[in-house]
């Protein structure tokens, strides 16, 4: 059998669950996920390997209308996942109505030339007689060139879906080492999961004021360090990110060191602290901080 490998992207609403559907598939935590929408800031692509294939799956930022820096850099995320990809696969909240939302991310499709396809997502939650009527709603904004309904969280639907994938994808070698799983720097991982945790452990709307610079990762034989910077706009929000008598931030920094220490292999030494950075999602110089192949542009840069 021919070995196939190839590039599969995947965009749809924030929280449609993407990031959910790539650590599934990868079976590695790639992407932060959470309860709370616009989670993914970055393309982040996560690498599923098999004996006959490999694929490379893109997730992107949510679909939505930018109103700051921020969110256009988001957009522009999304659009450059749609560089030589194979496929593009646009995930759908199966239990949420069709609305504009829904018609904007159709729409968004409609600049990609190759094969779509609809993935309703969280069919754990609705009832298999919805799904019909939910199907010909898609099919008349856009014309799919295949439809399939999955749990991301459970799994349920997407063997059928990677072999549908695999259908359409060219006979390649592989295109990363078989036992990468992202090529995310393992710098911009841990900023993730530091963000992850305050996300989850956090309320209100200090989750989407909430960047995190790594700005010290040193690696000894016995000892990981990274410090980590929490940047967010108001005191106020400061405030609730360390939490009475900082019990906030040591659970977000336990929480982090656990999960990295897991994923990394490695005894880790986490420090944590919290700037107030005003507007920052309105800087420049900030968000190009945030995605980390501009980071590694620039470190090339300075050694060059």
């Amino acid at each position: 059998m021919a070995f196939r490998a190839g590039f599969v992207g995947i965009v749809g609403r924030p929280n449609a669950g993407k990031s959910t559907l790539v650590n599934t598939l990868v079976g590695q935590k790639v992407a932060i996920v959470s309860p709370k929408p616009q989670t993914t800031r970055n393309r982040i692509q996560g690498i599923l390997n098999r004996e006959d294939a490999q694929i490379v799956l893109v997730d992107t930022p949510g679909l939505h209308k930018p109103s700051d820096l921020l969110s256009r850099q988001m957009m522009d995320e999304a659009q450059h996942a749609l560089d030589g990809i194979d496929v593009l696969c646009l995930i759908a909240d199966a239990s949420a109505n069709f609305g504009a939302g829904d018609r904007f991310a159709v729409e968004w499709l409609k600049r990609f030339r190759g094969p779509v396809f609809l993935l309703l997502n969280k069919i754990d939650r609705v009832h298999k007689p919805t799904l019909l009527p939910l199907i010909e709603r898609y099919r008349r904004e856009f014309e799919f060139a295949e439809v399939f309904p999955i749990a991301a969280l459970t799994g349920a639907g997407c063997l059928d879906l990677v072999n549908g994938w695999l259908e359409r994808l060219p006979e390649n070698p592989p295109y990363f080492p078989r036992d990468q799983f992202t090529d995310q720097p393992e710098r911009f991982l841990a900023a993730e999961v530091v963000r992850e945790k305050a996300i989850l452990t956090t309320r209100e709307e200090v989750p989407y004021a909430i960047a995190v610079l790594v700005d010290r990762f040193e690696e000894t034989e016995k000892l990981l360090r990274i410090r980590a910077i929490l940047c967010v706009e108001r005191e106020g929000q400061k405030g609730i990110l360390i939490g009475k008598g900082g019990a906030t931030m040591k659970k977000i920094g336990t929480l982090a060191r656990q999960e990295l220490e897991s994923i990394l292999g490695a005894k880790i030494f986490l420090e944590l602290f919290v700037k107030v950075q005003p507007r920052w999602r309105e800087n420049p110089g900030m968000v190009r901080q945030l995605d980390w192949r501009r980071q590694l542009e620039a470190l090339a840069a300075v050694q060059e």
